[in-house]
């Protein structure tokens, strides 16, 4: 009798905490209030499991405590893996097929799309965004609506997946803190940070920490970095709505996903979601609420619509969450198209109609959430009827696949065509089979990781080797090709880097990219006879592809003919303004023509947009040697080197002034890293002429 009661007890415990998972009166409700602030906070690649009240294994109080503060929603979802997609979906409210942008790479958010920045701008808002990192710039279409659009400048630090731009969450923090600041009434905020991302490299005492964890470490250091940020929102006087979530998850080697963009497992698709209200000088404490309803990205905008009283856009899919806990489920579609833009394979849709879990590929899944959480079970074969009803929703999405990645038009898509070219990306295939399907590709993609990683470790022979077994597997994989080619340039090895562009061009047939960067190393060789035509070619498929637009200017800098190179330069400028690149190519070509003032005025626009150009400093470093500033030039050519220490011109500047000048002992260390580093096929005189200077004991 004792022991039935006991379990009668724990059955009553149990009917209870189920029941807590709803308002009651001492638990927290949101308010509705045009008179709020909006605090949007994105935390890059955050697993839905990774916050320690999640169930995480990071240490994470302020973000544990804001989930304490209001509403923490388990089972929310992303429409994408990856970050611009999915950002897209977060600001507008809409699928990535109805707002167009597909994948990171090619695609720009139209302005014609109605974003959460206009929404909140309409309804006397200031809007400010502040972003962690070089996916985000406000090239690719989010700045619409936002007074302030704090990116990390119009520069991506490397081509290929290689490394992006990026800025540590405290800095963003910092940045979004301060405007906040400075606000006179009500305001908007997005704050995104990218920590997570891979590489995993969290700071002091974060590293040490989590020394066996370093994911696990930068998702720790991010809630450290803000809890300023959320301690501002607190001590606003007026009530702030607090929303925090990621674009997507990592897979951290979960079916076989080392990182994202690949599959749509849990692992990446599912996302955390934190709604609470904060602020505005109330004292009352409130327990906070946890919901298992199925809530999505594009929930979001109708939430804070609805909470901020603003007129809805009855077109939009997605439904408020304010009071909707107990509606009945509703279908939500994702999809993960990098793997068939970028490589090839096949391209992934699904739905998740409840628990029910369905992904359209080759090789069909199924999965029961509810029962088989970590997608172990394909029930495909044990349910066909099932799977037959799931099929039927994801039809009735009626999703196209993606078009050219940088095709916005038939009028494009035509103009690319009449130029011999199949698309922007890669061919569409009419049929994909089980060949093409990412489960059975896993191995290529990792291959695909290993090569950066080798490449990052300065292992530049076997990261060359990863991508050439890529290319043995799959022949027709595009961007095997292009990370080759990188790899061997990085390396000093540029006919090696032209040969594996041509062998792709060979195989693959004509292609915009793999054209773009064969042009860039063929004009940076000298090359510029073939350089030319062949970029003039890809600029024509695509006027505002900033790559091919640098490439050729620099081919025809390069050939004697500057005011077609500042017309070129001058072009990615019209479709990028901050693009830093063309203004450094700007400077160098007015500094190949002495004229110092335009020269000096392009890297100071430079440096504007980003503070860390090793090349406009290593400009200014010539402009003021040739006006006799010597001290001035060694100390532009020094802060460019500690830059960039691959920035193998400024380094030989400053190694030269400083012997030159007499500073032996100083110059040596310089000398000796030139020697030591630079690429003999670009700067074999240079190399030999400094050897014989240190061999002399000068």
């Amino acid at each position: 009798m004792t022991r039935r009661l006991a379990l009668a007890a724990v059955v009553i415990l149990v009917a209870i905490a189920a029941i807590r998972r709803w308002p009651a009166s001492d638990e927290v409700t949101m308010i509705p209030s045009a008179d709020q602030n909006v605090l949007l906070i994105t935390i890059d690649t955050l697993r839905g499991d990774a916050l320690a009240s999640y169930g995480g294994r990071a240490a994470t109080p302020n973000l544990d405590r804001l989930a304490a503060e209001g509403i923490r929603y388990t089972f929310a979802h992303a429409h994408a893996v990856v970050t611009l997609p999915s950002h897209s979906s977060i600001m507008t409210g809409r699928y990535p097929f109805e707002h167009g942008v597909r994948d990171n790479a090619g695609f720009r958010l139209d302005d014609k799309a109605i974003t959460l920045a206009e929404l909140a701008k309409q309804n006397g808002l200031a809007t400010g965004a502040f972003v962690g990192a070089f996916p985000l710039d406000r090239q690719f279409g989010l700045a619409q609506g936002f007074d302030e659009y704090d990116d990390v400048g119009g520069r991506e630090v490397a081509q290929g997946d290689f490394a992006f731009s990026e800025r540590r969450a405290e800095t963003v923090v910092a940045a979004a803190r301060q405007w906040i600041g400075i606000q006179p009434g009500q305001w908007f905020t997005w704050v995104h940070v990218f920590d997570p991302h891979s590489s995993y490299a969290p700071p002091a005492p974060f590293d040490s920490q989590y020394a066996s964890d370093p994911y696990a470490g930068e998702v720790a250091y991010v809630d450290h970095a803000l809890g300023a940020l959320l301690e501002t929102a607190r001590s606003s006087p007026r009530k702030t709505l607090v929303i925090v979530t990621s674009d997507h998850g990592e897979g951290l080697g979960e079916h076989g996903e080392p990182t994202h963009g690949t599959f749509a497992y849990e692992t990446t698709l599912r996302v955390p979601l934190i709604v609470a209200q904060v602020g505005g000088g109330s004292t009352a404490v409130k327990s906070g609420r946890v919901s298992d309803a199925s809530v999505r990205h594009i929930d979001i905008v109708p939430t804070i619509a609805k909470l901020l009283q603003w007129t809805a856009d009855t077109s939009l899919p997605g439904r408020s969450l304010l009071g909707d806990e107990g509606a009945a489920p509703v279908t939500s579609y994702f999809e993960a198209m990098t793997p068939m833009i970028a490589r090839g394979w096949a391209p992934l849709t699904g739905v998740i109609s409840g628990r029910d879990k369905y992904i359209d590929l080759p090789v069909e899944e199924l999965y029961d959430l509810a029962a088989d959480p970590k997608e172990t079970q394909n029930l495909v074969a044990k349910d066909p009827e099932r799977t037959r009803n799931l099929v039927a929703e994801l039809r009735r999405f009626g999703a196209p696949l993606p078009g050219d990645a940088q095709a916005e038009s038939a009028e494009v898509r035509e103009r690319l065509q009449s130029l011999g070219y199949v698309s922007g990306s890669a061919p569409r295939k009419a049929v994909y089979t089980a060949a093409d399907d990412p489960k059975n590709l896993v191995d290529v993609e990792r291959w695909m990781m290993e090569g950066i990683d080798l490449y990052r470790r300065g292992r530049m022979s076997d990261a060359a080797d990863a991508y050439r077994k890529v290319i043995t597997r799959r022949p027709d994989m595009r961007l095997a090709y292009l990370r080759l080619g990188f790899v061997h340039w990085e390396a000093g090895a540029p006919a090696e880097a032209i040969a594996a562009l041509r062998h792709g061009l060979a195989a693959i047939g004509p292609n915009v990219e793999l054209e773009t960067r064969l042009g860039t190393y063929l004009a940076e060789t000298g090359r510029t006879a073939e350089a030319i035509p062949m970029l003039e070619r890809t600029t024509t498929a695509q006027p505002r592809n900033s790559e091919a637009l640098n490439a050729l200017g620099i081919a025809y800098a390069r050939a004697g003919q500057a005011p077609r190179a500042l017309a070129a330069f001058s072009q990615a400028l019209e479709a990028n303004p901050r693009d830093v690149y063309a203004h450094e190519n700007v400077g160098t070509v007015h500094l190949q023509q002495n004229d110092f003032a335009a020269a000096r005025a392009a890297f100071l626009r430079a440096l504007e947009n980003e503070p860390r150009s090793s090349r406009a400093h290593a400009g200014l470093g010539v402009i003021a040697r040739q006006q006799g500033r010597v001290d001035d030039a060694i100390n532009h050519w020094r802060t460019a080197v500690q830059i960039d220490p691959k920035n193998f011109d400024a380094l030989y500047n400053l190694a030269s002034e400083l012997a030159t000048a007499g500073r032996a002992a100083e110059a040596r260390p310089f000398l000796m890293h030139f020697v030591q580093t630079a690429p003999r096929a670009f700067y074999g005189a240079e190399i030999q002429r400094f050897r014989q200077f240190l061999a002399g004991g000068r």
